[in-house]
C-alpha cells in the first residue's frame, strides 16, 4: 500500500532534506523513525529536496508498506524532533510525491528592521523600493529558460512561474511565489535579484536581459536560505 504524508519542519536544525551519512536530514530522520515503528525498512521519496535552512510547513513525501498506519501519527510525532507530521493518507499507486506535483508555493520573509531571528528571516538593512521590485517580478511570470537563476547543470532550464505576490505587513516583505517547478537555488536567486533592483544596484532591464540571453552567462546574488518556506503543494 502506498501512503502519502504531509510534513512540517524547521529547516534550521538540518542539513536539508536529502538523507545523509553524517549529518541530520529531513528524509534520514523520517525514515529512521517510520522503520522503527512500522519494524521494517522504509525509504521515503518527497516532493521536493529543500537546500540546508529552508523550512517547510506542508513538504509532502510518500511511502509503501504492507503494516497498519491508521495510528502511527502519533508516535511519529513523539520520536521526531524539528518535524512534525501534519496527516498520513493512502494514495493510488500511481501517485509519487515528486512527479505529480502540478504546482509549488514558497514563500519568502524579509525583515526590514533588522532585527528578527536570522534563522527564519533575511535581515535587510537598506531602504528597498518595493514598487520597482514588484515591477521586476512580472518579468518572471510565464514560461522562460531560468538558467542565469539557477545553481547547477541541467539539460532543460525552463519553467513556469503562475504568480508572484509581494507584500509588506509589520515591517516584514513576504514574497510569494506559485510555480510548476523551482530549480536548485531557483528562488532564492530570483528574490536576490528582486532585492538587488530594490536597492538600486541592478536595473530592471538586466533581469529581462539575463531572461532574454540565458546563453549569455550573469549572476547575481544568491540570498541565505533561512528565509525560505515551502508552505503548499498542489497535486
Amino acid at each position: 500500500m502506498k501512503y502519502m504524508m504531509v510534513l512540517a519542519y524547521d529547516g534550521s536544525k538540518f542539513n536539508g532534506f536529502q538523507r545523509q551519512k553524517n549529518a541530520p536530514s529531513i528524509q534520514g530522520s523520517i525514515e529512521r523513525a517510520l522503520s522503527k515503528i512500522l519494524k521494517e525498512d522504509i525509504q521515503v521519496k518527497g516532493a521536493g529536496r529543500t537546500d540546508r535552512g529552508v523550512h517547510a510547513k506542508y513538504q509532502v513525501v510518500h511511502f509503501i508498506t504492507n503494516k497498519n498506519v491508521s495510528n502511527i501519527k502519533s508516535s511519529l510525532n513523539e520520536q521526531l524532533e524539528n518535524i512534525k507530521v501534519k496527516k498520513i493518507k493512502p494514495v493510488n499507486d500511481d501517485f509519487h510525491a515528486r512527479h505529480s506535483v502540478l504546482s509549488k508555493t514558497y514563500l519568502y520573509k524579509i525583515d526590514l528592521s533588522n532585527k528578527k531571528d536570522s534563522n527564519y528571516y533575511l535581515n535587510v538593512k537598506n531602504t528597498l523600493d518595493i514598487n520597482k521590485m514588484k515591477k521586476a517580478s512580472k518579468l518572471f511570470l510565464g514560461t522562460h529558460d531560468f538558467k542565469n537563476f539557477v545553481a547547477g547543470e541541467r539539460e532543460d532550464y525552463h519553467s513556469h512561474i503562475k504568480s508572484i505576490k509581494i507584500t509588506k505587513f509589520n515591517n516584514v516583505l513576504y514574497i510569494k511565489f506559485i510555480g510548476v517547478g523551482f530549480y536548485r537555488y531557483m528562488v532564492r536567486n530570483l528574490v536576490g535579484a528582486l532585492l538587488e533592483v530594490g536597492k538600486g544596484k541592478v536595473e530592471i532591464n538586466t533581469i529581462k536581459d539575463m531572461l532574454d540571453n540565458p546563453e549569455k552567462e550573469k549572476r547575481l546574488t544568491t540570498v541565505s536560505p533561512n528565509g525560505l518556506y515551502l508552505i503548499k503543494i498542489k497535486y
